[in-house]
């Protein structure tokens, strides 16, 4: 769509408005009302996700790609098939330069450390966002893209699909309907590794980078280092600090947490703690145990909930939900602990009720659909409903996210397994969390840990203050 000329008032308002630097551009939302027009989308990020994103996007019948941005001119060609002749871009920068007023919302498909800034960008130009998961890079990115969606006013959409899968929504609808009571606690786990991609503990040796690779520009705002050959890309990047959030936390944690959040209402939590097989400065632990707890609210039984997360092989006891011992649980998934009975929702399962002879005879509701997540967003920017799954949403579930990722960062050495000392160690690991002040009220040294050290010229810019 090219948007409606606009006035000489409007051209004088944007030449005059600048916030934090950058002026704030109108929301491209057909703006003429012609719904007639197709929304023209630019996408950073064409291979692997960015390849999945542009495929599901592109069925929707009011969608047209008028620009391609990958570091890698190697892997244009599955997107040339979806949209033969869009135009190429390896900067995001000069992609967004060169269209101009000739795109209206962005697909951000990248390393997690290069979420925030063509995302931020996109949207101080008044563009509307469709970011992956897990949002941003550190806990203060995905403050600021919240913040920013809030104050653009663009539509927005973090891409974790099964927020509007069939299963997740059923979950959601039984939960909140009171089938298993109000809930006493949550446990959740991914049977991935930290470092499931490489397995390695310290930097490789470098390698020379492929002719076709814009090396500089994948690292973009992370330190810079070598490159080295099949180690950070196209696909290993989530093992490395720098880059990713962890193959386990950092790639699942938006995905197997949505239910509990969106069932129960959460919002920030309370505290954070973590413990882990231990970790470096390089890459994440082989497996980490992150305790969360949250305000309690009309779905949860008690003044507090426990939400644990566990990974790399680490899965919660059937005892705690009175499971019966022959059940194989989930390589992925959640136990949810009520005060009538207890679900176990698989990744992307069907959820399952027990005691299994209590709810033998129960009749799950046959009129819960699936939503195509992508379509939500496009017909959300054509004027449609905005996305339950937009940045405010989802930049909540994506700080909490990030921050059991630093608990694991600001953690004591792992605790002894048994006694008094363990305990003890468990509890000095408690981060009280501040999310109105966007800190934490016990420990200055993870307060440190909230945001990054930016490369020159690839600084994310703060969001102005948000009335």
């Amino acid at each position: 769509m090219n948007p409606a000329k606009t006035t000489s008032s409007r051209r004088t308002f944007l030449k005059q408005s600048a916030l934090a630097g950058a002026a704030i551009g109108f929301p491209a939302v057909l703006r003429a009302a012609d719904l007639n027009s197709r929304v023209q989308i630019a996408a950073i990020g064409v291979d692997g996700r960015g390849h999945a994103d542009i495929h599901s996007t592109a069925s929707h019948p009011k969608v047209k790609f008028v620009g391609f941005c990958d570091i890698d001119r190697s892997v244009f060609g599955k997107a040339d098939q979806i949209a033969p002749g869009t135009p190429h871009f390896s900067d995001f920068r000069q992609m967004f330069d060169q269209l101009g007023d000739k795109f209206d919302a962005v697909i951000v498909a990248v390393p997690d450390h290069m979420h925030a800034l063509p995302a931020i960008t996109a949207m101080q130009r008044g563009k509307h966002v469709y970011c992956e998961k897990p949002l941003a890079h550190t806990v203060w990115e995905c403050r600021q893209m919240s913040l920013w969606a809030k104050k653009s006013g663009v539509v927005t959409e973090m891409g974790n699909q099964g927020h509007s899968a069939v299963e997740y929504r059923l979950a959601t609808r039984l939960i909140r309907e009171g089938v298993i009571g109000r809930v006493k606690e949550v446990h959740s786990w991914c049977a991935l590794t930290g470092n499931e991609r490489t397995r390695l503990l310290e930097p490789p040796a470098p390698g020379p980078v492929p002719p076709e690779v814009a090396w500089d520009l994948w690292i973009g705002s992370a330190p810079f280092r070598p490159y080295s050959p099949g180690v950070y890309h196209p696909f290993a990047w989530r093992d490395w600090q720098d880059f990713g959030g962890g193959a386990a936390l950092g790639d699942f944690g938006c995905h197997v947490l949505d239910p509990v959040f969106t069932s129960l209402g959460l919002k920030a939590p309370l505290s954070v703690a973590a413990d882990s097989s231990g970790i470096n400065r390089h890459v994440w632990p082989t497996m980490e145990t992150i305790r969360y707890a949250f305000a309690g609210n009309e779905f949860i039984a008690g003044k507090t909930l426990n939400v644990t997360w566990t990974d790399g092989g680490l899965r919660p006891e059937k005892k705690v939900a009175k499971l019966p011992p022959e059940l194989e649980l989930p390589k992925t998934g959640s136990i949810f602990v009520g005060e009538k009975g207890n679900m176990v929702l698989p990744h992307l399962g069907g959820p399952r009720l027990y005691p299994a002879d209590k709810y033998k005879d129960f009749a799950y509701p046959k009129d819960i659909k699936g939503l195509n997540h992508w379509h939500i967003w496009v017909d959300a920017i054509l004027g449609g409903p905005k996305p339950t799954d937009d940045f405010a949403y989802g930049g909540l579930l994506a700080e909490t996210v990030q921050l059991g990722n630093l608990a694991t960062r600001a953690a004591r050495p792992p605790a002894p397994k048994r006694g008094s000392n363990a305990q003890a160690a468990r509890e000095e690991n408690v981060l009280q969390w501040d999310t109105d002040a966007l800190r934490f009220t016990n420990s200055e040294s993870a307060n440190a840990l909230l945001t990054k050290k930016y490369r020159a010229g690839w600084q994310v810019p703060a969001a102005p203050t948000v009335a």
